[in-house]
């Protein structure tokens, strides 16, 4: 339970009321000793000055010893706990009250007794003790005057007030019902004190001890599923502990949810690679056969069908090249390692140059490809060669899909803020549900499900190229009629261009 913090806030508020309690015994008995002090010596101030002028202690120097007995015997009787003490003028110890035997001091410090006599010190003023070398005890003192001579001390009457009755705090203890009595209220009250505390604390740290449960079960079950932290936190502003559980909530969800993104991308990665491993393996095993074709019956094929083969090697070739250089730029574009290098352009006269670069290719499909936009449009700041190679990864997307007899149109329009660049064809058109994968890498499917040429590579670098710029990508088709791929870029005034 020691290990526990339920168990470690018990402990701590015990030692802590348990030395609070010993301070606040400690501290009472010593005020209340002082006090008794100070009250007894304050009553009894004047008793040695009274014994001094009722009678006659010393005469001509010498003790009265009649006079000294018969003082000693009536205070002996009145007040037991009382001790007289006869002193020289220089603090000799000359005749006591005490028990033979007893005295263990020759000598009394007159440092006290002197501050005692002046009435300005602050009681209790001690003083020392006949009968032990260290101890020190409240005290009345006179002075005896000398014979003859009221001005020269003779002597002193010095009377210790409190016996050894009073020298332990259990005796006194003992003797102070008060005393008592105000040690037990302090000590029943500090008991439920600790006991409150302890049930405060225990209620405290409930809602602590709930979400360690829900923390221990989400660890034990590895981070998957209901990690059994719902429903611990409050719906209000709550305290620390509150908001601790909110944010293990949150914490936990996280994860979750980055656990379930980290098994999607491990099977995008998986597939990934199979179709790599399939776009490389294809061409490369038609490469492979042609030439193998060729060394093994060289001497034997006709030099057109020789050619054919190389022409058809040559072409295989330059596909796998292309689909290597296209994993390669997105790979680095992926880890950062390319960066646009942003310039101002007209995107009207790059619009046009890439239309004339496809107007031979889209002349051998027979789909008649244009650029549609008007004069005097803005320039914009980009990188150009990345938008032009996301202008021909969508012309050429486009083409490929467009049947024969059909249009690709490359489309400009500016709003002032943006010049949004559209790129619609008149192609088969994509389902709704087949639409969100289109820009995945090697996802290259038509409409009706069969396989298209190509990496599948295009789309995924043209979204990634824009999202470079921090421009996003759509597409909107309608299945049957074309498709439109669509994005924006911010447009600079035509003042500032170069």
């Amino acid at each position: 339970m020691r290990r526990t913090l339920y168990g470690k806030l018990a402990v701590f508020l015990l030692v802590l009321f348990a030395l609070i309690g010993s301070s606040y015994v400690l501290l009472t008995v010593f005020t209340t000793k002082r006090h008794i002090q100070e009250v007894n010596q304050q009553l009894n101030r004047g008793l040695a000055a009274h014994l001094v002028s009722e009678n006659i202690l010393m005469e001509d120097g010498r003790i009265n010893e009649v006079a000294l007995e018969d003082v000693f015997h009536m205070l002996m009787v009145i007040n037991p706990n009382i001790e007289l003490y006869l002193l020289g003028p220089e603090g000799d110890i000359l005749a006591f009250s005490a028990p033979p035997g007893t005295v263990e001091r020759e000598r009394v410090s007159l440092e006290p007794l002197r501050r005692f006599l002046s009435g300005s010190s602050v009681l209790p003023i001690l003083g020392d003790d006949p009968r032990g070398r260290t101890r020190r005890k409240i005290f009345s003192v006179a002075p005896i005057a000398a014979a003859g001579e009221d001005s020269t001390v003779g002597g002193y009457l010095y009377i210790v007030l409190a016996s050894e009755e009073y020298d332990s705090a259990v005796a006194m203890l003992g003797q102070s019902y008060i005393l008592r009595l105000s040690l037990g209220i302090a000590a029943g009250g500090l008991l439920f004190a600790l006991l409150g505390g302890l049930v405060g604390f225990r209620v405290l740290t409930r809602r602590l001890r709930a979400l360690s449960v829900s923390m221990d079960d989400f660890r034990r079950q590895r981070l998957r599923g209901g990690h059994g932290a719902e429903g611990r936190g409050t719906g209000g502003a709550g305290d620390e502990i509150d908001e601790l559980a909110r944010s293990f909530e949150e914490m936990a969800r996280r994860i979750d949810e980055q656990m379930q993104e980290l098994e999607e991308k491990d099977t995008l990665r998986r597939e990934l690679v199979a179709n790599v491993s399939h776009d490389l393996r294809t061409p490369l095993a038609t490469l492979h056969g042609y030439l193998e074709t060729l060394s093994l019956k060289e001497a034997t094929l006709p030099p057109a069908e020789r050619a054919e083969y190389l022409a058809a090697a040559i072409r295989h070739s330059e596909r796998l090249g292309r689909l290597i250089d296209e994993l390669f730029e997105l790979a680095k574009m992926d880890a950062g390692e390319t960066r646009p290098q942003a310039e101002r352009f007209s995107m009207a006269e790059l619009v046009q140059d890439v239309v004339q670069e496809f107007q031979l290719r889209a002349a051998e499909r027979s789909v008649r490809l244009e650029a549609d936009f008007g004069v005097d449009f803005p320039f914009v700041e980009a990188d150009i060669g990345m938008m032009e190679r996301v202008l021909e990864n969508l012309v050429e997307n486009a083409l490929r899909h467009t049947p024969a007899q059909g249009r690709v149109t490359v489309r400009l329009i500016s709003d002032g803020q943006r010049l949004h660049v559209e790129v619609e064809d008149t192609g088969c058109g994509i389902p709704a549900e087949v639409l969100p994968r289109i820009f995945e890498r090697f996802y290259k499917v038509r409409a009706d499900g069969s396989t298209t040429p190509g990496s599948g590579l295009g789309l995924a670098i043209s979204k990634r190229i824009l999202e470079l710029h921090g421009c996003p990508i759509e597409a909107r088709s309608t299945p049957g009629q074309g498709t439109i791929f669509a994005f924006g870029l911010p447009v600079v005034a035509m003042s500032n261009a170069p």
